[in-house]
């Protein structure tokens, strides 16, 4: 699976509360670290991945109810896990001050590396399934059969440096995943959840197609303290998708818009999916400016998911919610507004320039406190909610914390071989020194990468061995970057392996084909955005001169804005009316000439929509007419 496997609660008071205090541990130290300053990397990262190894073989058992014996076999893996990283701790001197390459390892080093690349890859199978771990198999089996790299030196690299096991995407996970996912349980335990339904429902919920909108609103607001398309689903779905049932919506499309907007989080700022703080580390950048580059491309997927929600709604007549039955917004924002606090905090402190960490740290301290200002939000709130945030932190931190050890694997065998430059010179062997050629080899691999694995890892093996390939036939670094993203998020809504079309389609009671589908229309210009910003880079705010190039920018969001809308209304065949199928095919060419830059294309796609909004107009005149 794609995504996290679901926890086994543990068996006994005992072992509960022994999950419980390591969780809590775990989080309260990384809090201390944001606080005060890191380590080094060795002592930080090391530790991130003893307490996540831990919880791992705590919570996650080999065989689920199969007895004593079996839990035996789940403890005993826990002292490898603390030994491996112990080892390191008790040499640090002799790992940190010998000459990698140069100096000849020991036996003991050897066993050490070997049984860490296996703990990790089975801690790894248990949370997120089998597709990274044995994707990690092949690419170490390439390395030990199909290169010259000896084993003691893939040892030394995945193992006894911060080139693998221990390299920036653990240290990723440790320092800004962990704080951010501990500032989601903390607003989860607020109650900004039902701040973000009532505000959606309030705000949409009384439009045509209204519960399909509340979905769309309510999903990019959960998305943006989530980061994880099936979790948002799981979350938002069973509100959503009865509501939009009962409005009148089909089930698959009912379940495909709830999967398409839960997936559109990832991409949300100013909290985002793991993977952009991967990307922000790849590009040393401050993560404030993945953000920024993110704006316009979520904003036009979101877009485009409203519209394809819009236009449905209106060619089978589909009614809002009464507003009797909804939450009126001056009340909402009264009683609830105060929560939207800690979002606000973390986006200020980010465009003040502190660290991300510390502003996902700044934000998670706010919550509780902000939610005891007012009666209405104060209920229920103890001394065990402040627990139950910092278990719930560290148990959501797993899925990333292993995923990006296992990665760092994969990350270390591409390296030491060179894998990376072979898979360039193929990638620009066929695509035969064409872009958009490269970019679609680059998105199917996305799409397939993803289909097995989470964002996060299917994204880093992109980045070692797809991206250098397009940004070296002259694409800008972070729209290559950000092309990757964008298509390892999409492979949650993409057949025949999307996580979130399960999720969905199973709240909805409807099939999963029909529901994939369905998905793939709604989304279907956010297939194509990535291909855009590639070519118009102004869409991810990337300008040379602010000053003399402003009115460039407007105009590149403008068009593209405008073609996602056409290509939405061509597809689900309603502009301002009935769109007849020659109508359909003018809108599709019209949004195809908006989204491709250029004045020229620009012109001809506005005249195009001009053309059937016109006749569209007139025929509605006629009808009223009549």
């Amino acid at each position: 699976m794609a995504e996290e496997k679901a926890a086994i609660a543990p068996a006994g008071r005992g072992m509960a509360w022994t999950v419980t205090l390591i969780a809590v541990v775990m989080s309260m130290y990384h809090m201390y670290i944001t606080a005060t300053g890191q380590p080094e990397a060795l002592v930080f990262r090391g530790t991130h991945l003893v307490f996540a190894l831990v919880l791992v073989f705590l919570l996650y058992p080999l065989r689920p109810g199969g007895g004593a014996t079996w839990r035996a076999f789940d403890f005993a893996l826990i002292l490898p896990s603390v030994a491996i990283v112990a080892y390191l701790f008790l040499n640090y001197e002799y790992v940190t001050s010998r000459m990698i390459y140069v100096d000849d390892i020991t036996n003991w080093d050897l066993v050490f590396s070997v049984v860490a690349v296996l703990v990790i890859l089975e801690a790894t199978r248990r949370v997120i399934g089998l597709a990274l771990p044995l994707t990690s198999l092949v690419f170490l089996a390439y390395a030990m059969i199909f290169s010259e790299v000896k084993l003691p030196v893939l040892a030394e690299q995945l193992y006894l440096s911060t080139e693998g096991i221990f390299g920036s995407t653990l240290g990723i996970s440790a320092s800004y995943v962990m704080l951010f996912v501990l500032f989601g349980a903390f607003m989860e335990r607020s109650g900004t959840g039902q701040l973000f339904m009532d505000f959606a429902m309030s705000i949409t919920g009384s439009q045509a197609g209204g519960p399909g909108k509340v979905a769309i609103v309510s999903s990019s607001l959960f998305g943006t303290v989530s980061g994880s398309a099936v979790a948002n689903v799981m979350v938002d779905g069973p509100i959503t998708i009865p509501l939009m049932k009962r409005t009148g919506f089909r089930p698959p499309f009912a379940a495909a818009v709830e999967a398409v907007a839960s997936t559109g989080g990832q991409l949300m700022p100013p909290v985002m999916g793991a993977a952009a703080f991967v990307m922000a580390e790849f590009l040393a950048v401050p993560y404030a400016q993945v953000a920024m580059w993110a704006v316009v491309p979520a904003f036009l997927y979101y877009l485009a998911v409203f519209f394809a929600v819009h236009f449905e709604a209106k060619r089978y007549k589909l009614a809002g919610v009464p507003k009797d039955e909804l939450p009126a917004f001056k009340r909402v924002m009264l009683e609830r507004g105060h929560l939207f606090l800690p979002i606000m905090v973390v986006l200020g402190g980010l465009l003040a320039g502190y660290s991300a960490p510390l502003c996902a740290l700044a934000g998670a301290l706010s919550c509780l406190p902000l939610a005891l200002m007012r009666h209405s939000t104060r209920a229920g709130i103890t001394w065990r909610t402040v627990l139950e945030a910092l278990e719930e932190g560290a148990k959501n931190t797993l899925a990333v914390a292993m995923a990006c050890a296992c990665a760092g694997i994969v990350i270390g065998c591409v390296t030491i071989t060179g894998l990376g430059i072979v898979f360039t010179q193929m990638v620009i062997a066929l695509a035969q020194d064409t872009l958009v050629l490269a970019l679609l080899l680059t998105a199917i691999a996305g799409i397939i990468l993803g289909m097995g694995m989470p964002t996060t890892p299917a994204y880093i093996v992109m980045v070692s061995l797809l991206v250098p390939a397009v940004m070296k036939m002259g694409t800008v670094a972070p729209a290559a970057h950000m092309f990757a993203f964008y298509f390892a998020i999409l492979s949650a809504i993409t057949p025949p392996v999307a996580l979130a079309i399960f999720a969905a389609a199973g709240l909805a009671k409807a099939n999963m084909w029909e529901t994939g589908w369905a998905a793939m229309r709604a989304a279907a210009p956010a297939y194509i955005v990535p291909f855009m910003f590639v070519y118009e880079p102004m869409l991810l705010l990337i300008v040379s001169d602010w000053g003399a190039q402003w009115l460039q920018v407007i105009l590149a969001i403008g068009s593209a804005s405008i073609g996602v809308i056409a290509l939405a209304a061509g597809l689900f065949g309603w502009l301002l009316g009935h769109a007849s199928m020659w109508q359909r095919v003018l809108l599709v060419v019209s949004a195809l000439c908006l989204i491709k830059p250029g004045l020229i294309t620009d012109v001809i796609g506005l005249a195009l929509l001009a053309v059937v909004a016109l006749v569209q107009l007139l025929e509605r005149r006629r009808a009223a007419a009549a």
